[in-house]
């Protein structure tokens, strides 16, 4: 957590640092403008001088832009911050297992997959697959949206090789194929990154994800399998 609090006190500083930077070079930008204006002034064709309005409306305008940078520059602290912000609470999950469409890191470790078989089948099928895509074993289990233990045991009852495993469904009704779709798994949460303004989750074994794609969140400690 400590790690997590530094780097959003980092992004505070360095976004503070922005904005100064950014303000002392509005306040350049108006310094030189003020003396290209004294200039003009000195300048001007005394019989036939500039109309006092126009200076109005000159000032009047880098004002404005003068405003707007302003705005531009906190508006662009103030996201960058909330990100930082948004990063540090999410910290939290490291170590939580998140449920999400990815592969799960098989280890020796029972792998909890959650299926959601179409509502109208009559017969689901697990297909699960290594990570080079190669079907590896296939079997039934409820039309249901329970959670689902996959052991990684194989028909010969030695566990299967260490790696990333993906997992499928498919939904049949009648003996005709109605959908084949991923299934969530539950991983282990290693790490929290912040990436071009996305919030990303590192899990086990990897596998990145967006922390948009997580659809539950459990305490392993709290979980028996």
């Amino acid at each position: 957590m400590e790690i997590n609090s530094q780097s959003f006190s980092q992004a505070t500083t360095g976004n503070t640092a922005a904005a100064g930077s950014s303000a002392k070079a509005i306040s350049s930008d108006f310094e030189t403008f003020l003396k290209m204006l004294t200039v003009q002034m000195q300048n001007q064709d005394p019989l036939n001088p500039v109309d006092s309005s126009d200076y109005a409306v000159q000032l009047a305008t880098f004002s404005g832009v003068e405003q707007q940078a302003k705005t531009n520059s906190l508006l662009e602290g103030l996201a960058e911050i909330m990100g930082a912000s948004g990063m540090a609470q999410m910290a939290a999950w490291v170590g939580k297992e998140a449920r999400a469409p990815a592969n799960g890191y098989f280890n020796g470790d029972p792998i909890t997959i959650a299926p959601n078989p179409v509502s109208i089948a009559d017969n689901a099928q697990i297909i699960v697959s290594n990570a080079d895509g190669v079907e590896v074993e296939r079997f039934d289990v409820p039309i249901s949206a329970d959670p689902f233990v996959w052991t990684g045991i194989d028909a010969n009852g030695y566990p299967r090789e260490t790696g990333l495993y993906s997992f499928e469904i498919e939904s049949y009704g009648n003996g005709e194929l109605l959908a084949r779709d991923p299934v969530d798994v539950y991983s282990n949460i290693t790490e929290v990154r912040s990436q071009a303004g996305e919030t990303i989750l590192i899990l086990r074994g990897g596998v990145a994800i967006s922390s948009n794609q997580v659809s539950a969140l459990r305490d392993p400690s709290l979980v028996s399998q």
